[in-house]
């Protein structure tokens, strides 16, 4: 098989001509760094249980709540009656007889994931940055800590933001006063888990922008020309993960909106420096 080399004019003098199946081993070396770290993080909240499950996962159940209470001072100072959402206290029960163990299992693998992440995205940084320009290895540096500042930032508006509202609104909505909310373990420990991780996810939306934009996949204009649309979709989320009031739906949408504008910018500085460089 033909060498593949991963140097370009701008490589430095220590790069070397790797094969592909040595650019498999470098490969599968940054994978088992990168396992060893969720496995490590993930032993470290399986012996952290009380910490994990207590203060952390089951807390939105709970009436005491840290935004619960936020929101209802709010609600007081505003004269927002709605924002007080009243008693919550979940009953939350186990169905299964290994129900628990697996959910803590499952729940210590995540935090694993969540907490090894910034380390994850820097393996990768370190895969692909042999065949990088100078300049894209100077850039690459800022985007690898963007992205990350921008998960963790998801994953904290997502757990004391979507987590708890959302909790809220499925975990007391009846469609008769004959039928009593008990919700399973695995039910509630799912919808906690997704929201967190997938809103952590939509906040990489920049990055994705950027290299999109990169790549002349997308284009700022493409992104303006369809911004009506997304703010209907963005609209439509809020108002489906949140109780039916409008300030609830208004602080859930304004985030999600700002980072679509945030992206446009973006998208706005990749294609003109394009430009400039097609220009030279």
């Amino acid at each position: 098989m033909e060498e593949q080399s991963t140097k370009n004019n701008n490589a430095g003098p220590d790069e070397k001509v790797m094969s592909f199946w040595d650019h498999l081993e470098e490969l599968r070396g940054h994978v088992v760094r990168s396992v060893i770290a969720v496995v490590v993080l993930a032993v470290v909240a399986f012996l952290n249980r009380h910490v994990i499950f207590d203060v952390i996962i089951l807390a939105p159940s709970r009436s005491d709540f840290i935004t619960y209470r936020l929101l209802c001072e709010l609600g007081q100072l505003i004269h927002a009656k709605s924002l007080c959402f009243g008693d919550l206290n979940l009953k939350i029960i186990n169905i299964k007889m290994s129900g628990q163990f697996l959910t803590h299992m499952y729940i210590s693998m995540v935090a694993g994931v969540i907490l090894s992440f910034p380390y994850i995205l820097w393996e990768i940084w370190r895969f692909v940055r042999p065949a990088m320009l100078q300049n894209e290895k100077r850039y690459s540096r800022g985007g690898l800590l963007f992205s990350t500042l921008l998960f963790l930032i998801g994953v904290v508006f997502s757990y004391f933001m979507i987590v708890p509202i959302t909790v809220n609104f499925l975990g007391t909505y009846s469609v008769s006063q004959n039928v009593v909310n008990q919700i399973s373990l695995s039910s509630y420990i799912s919808t906690v888990v997704s929201l967190t991780f997938a809103v952590g996810l939509v906040f990489e939306l920049p990055i994705l922008v950027y290299f999109l934009t990169s790549v002349g996949v997308l284009t700022p204009d493409f992104l303006k020309k369809n911004r009506k649309y997304m703010v209907i979709i963005l609209l439509v989320v809020s108002a489906i993960i949140t109780p039916p009031d409008v300030f609830s739906q208004m602080m859930v949408f304004i985030p999600l909106e700002a980072l679509y504008e945030i992206s446009i910018l973006i998208s706005k500085r990749v294609y003109k420096r394009q430009l400039k460089r097609a220009a030279n």
